[in-house]
């Protein structure tokens, strides 16, 4: 159930990135950072669109980790690339070529292989108020440091950076839904009477705000990379130390997991790198792609012109 549930949140994922892509795209390059950016995206009826979907796929993310552990749940969602590709196979009616087929195998292998070598049990510990103060501190450092990274440097650089802010700032924000969803058990009363509910406003807020940055930002290409490889690591680490989410141990089963996880990755780069995914023009080249032009960073036929 949480697999499935995780699976289709990662397909809602994938839509609302297309959309709110598009949303952002025509943003001036002096909006970075600003309120202004997300004045500008809510005037786009297609970000509306994709804000919708995003609380949807917000809510089958929830349930999802009710039923299962951070370390299950929070690595499927990288299917949103898997989906993504679908899209634009089938929406934009673009033909997957060598590198996208490879990307989508070894994603899968990867996630299959974890799965099988760690098999995630248990999850289901409350975490204590020092466990929460720590990861806190730990996290918001993390964060504040991702963003002091972005404001500088080469669009790419500032596109990666913005992205692995909100990969962070995405994986507690998950790890407050899965507390919450186990206050529900003692009802809406217990829910509002935690500090979790109200610090996930923030980071709902903040994660909004950092992807729209990360979007505008550069090529979508260095910040999905960012994003998605990120977020499933930082998650297994908080579900592992602060829900005591259960991996098998020893040394080979360790090495498996590892393996398994660096396959995973490894995927995610193949695809985010593709030209189809990062919405360059055909024949452009990787390096054009991180270092190119704000126009050659996604290039998705105008609304008007969508099938």
């Amino acid at each position: 159930m949480a697999i499935l549930l995780a699976a289709l949140a990662a397909f809602t994922n994938a839509v609302t990135s297309v959309l709110q892509r598009i949303g952002v795209e025509s943003a001036p390059e002096s909006s970075a950072m600003k309120a202004s950016l997300i004045g500008h995206a809510v005037k786009q009826k297609i970000w509306l669109i994709g804000f919708a979907l995003m609380l949807v796929q917000f809510g089958l993310q929830a349930t999802a980790l009710k039923h299962g552990q951070l370390s299950t749940v929070q690595p499927v969602l990288t299917t949103e690339l898997l989906f993504l590709l679908l899209i634009l196979a089938v929406w934009f009616r673009y033909r997957l070529g060598v590198r996208e087929w490879l990307g989508a195998v070894t994603v899968v292998a990867g996630l299959g292989g974890f799965f099988l070598a760690a098999h995630p049990h248990g999850g289901q510990v409350l975490p204590s108020t020092s466990q929460w103060v720590a990861a806190t501190i730990v996290l918001f450092a993390a964060i504040a440091g991702c963003i002091l990274a972005g404001l500088r440097g080469p669009r790419w650089w500032r596109a990666a950076a913005f992205g692995a802010a909100t990969a962070v700032t995405a994986a507690f924000g998950a790890a407050l839904t899965k507390a919450i969803t186990g206050y529900l058990d003692h009802g809406w009363s217990a829910v509002f009477s935690h500090f979790q509910p109200y610090m996930l406003a923030v980071t709902g807020l903040g994660t909004v705000f950092l992807l729209q940055n990360a979007l505008h930002a550069g090529p979508i290409t260095a910040s999905r990379t960012t994003l998605v490889t990120l977020n499933p690591l930082v998650s297994i680490v908080l579900g592992i130390t602060l829900f005591g989410d259960v991996l098998r141990g020893g040394a080979l089963w360790v090495c498996l997991e590892v393996l398994a996880l660096a396959v995973l990755v490894v995927g995610v780069v193949v695809l985010t790198r593709s030209p189809l995914v990062a919405g360059s023009p055909d024949g452009e080249t990787d390096d054009e792609m991180l270092g190119g032009a704000r126009e050659r960073a996604m290039v998705i036929p105008p609304i008007e012109a969508m099938p």
